[in-house]
């Protein structure tokens, strides 16, 4: 009778995955994984095996717990055999160490590319033989620890904004300074709004792109100013220094001068009335009508 009984109060088995009971398939295998109790205390084995995969993602060793009560899941693997054990430890080796060589051979990658940068950048300057000469003759570890160095400082260079530092003098003084007035048109006008405009337009966005592309791209940018600007220099090392600072002090000043007029317009931006439609299309007929009538009274 007490088995009766028990078995009579025995609720039936649910699998939480697929709802499926026992009734369903009387050949599937259960299990209890976990302290859940009632619905959610038993689950197919081969269902609990399909999450399994689906949470692990590939990463059998992983572990994963039952996700209403917490409970970290046991699961038991069969015994390997020894060639299988040790291939399986050389691919936990190769997926711990590839992140790592990967970073290496990153970095090598652009060492490399640094020093091959920073030759053609010498050879540029300087001229092609007079360049390849003078790396011929230098020691090879300052051309190692030295050819990098120039588009890294390239870069750093671009960085500098000095021409916050002249905007900045500009806004403060230019009101001040009749000439600049005559000179360039607009350069001292009023601001309505200063403090809306200047927390927009303080400074332009840093952006790594066009830092990194100018940075890059100046050394020949310099050596062509300096071929057309200055043809008289004999020099090909003198040219680009030459060509480099023309091209440097031009473009800092158109930037600071469109800079300028972007923070004008947006200081002296004006909002206007709302009107609606109908009163903008009577107030346009009206002078007509006034008109009408006055010649009629005439």
């Amino acid at each position: 009778m007490a088995e009766t009984a028990a078995g009579a109060g025995e609720v039936e088995r649910h699998c939480w995955i697929c709802f499926g009971t026992e009734g369903d398939d009387r050949s599937a295998e259960w299990v209890c994984p976990c302290r859940c109790k009632g619905s959610t205390k038993w689950i197919h084995q081969a269902c609990l095996q399909r999450w399994l995969d689906e949470k692990q993602k590939g990463n059998s060793t992983g572990n994963e717990s039952c996700p209403q009560c917490g409970t970290e899941y046991c699961i038991v693997f069969p015994k390997l055999g020894p060639l299988v054990y040790f291939l399986q430890q050389v691919d936990r080796a190769l997926s711990k160490v590839s992140p790592f060589a990967a970073a290496s051979i990153v970095v090598g990658t652009l060492y490399w590319s640094a020093v091959t940068y920073g030759a053609v950048t010498v050879m540029q300057v300087v001229g092609h033989k007079k360049g390849l000469d003078v790396m011929e003759r230098a020691d090879p570890l300052f051309l190692l620890m030295g050819l990098p160095t120039i588009p890294v400082m390239l870069v750093l260079g671009r960085m500098i904004r000095w021409e916050d530092y002249v905007l900045r003098g500009w806004r403060k003084y230019s009101s001040k300074l009749q000439a600049l007035q005559a000179l360039v048109p607009g350069a001292s006008r009023p601001a309505l709004q200063a403090p809306l405009a200047e927390s927009r337009y303080q400074s332009d966005r840093l952006s790594v792109s066009r830092t990194l592309c100018g940075a890059l791209i100046f050394p020949t940018i310099a050596n062509l100013v300096g071929r057309v600007t200055f043809r008289r220099v004999n020099s090909s090392l003198q040219r680009t220094i030459l060509g480099g600072i023309a091209f440097v002090a031009i473009k800092g000043a158109l930037k600071v001068y469109f800079r300028q007029q972007q923070y004008s317009i947006q200081a002296n931006r004006r909002i206007l009335d709302f009107v609606e439609k109908e009163d903008a299309e009577e107030d346009a007929v009206q002078p007509d009508e006034d008109s009408g009538s006055e010649a009629g009274l005439s």
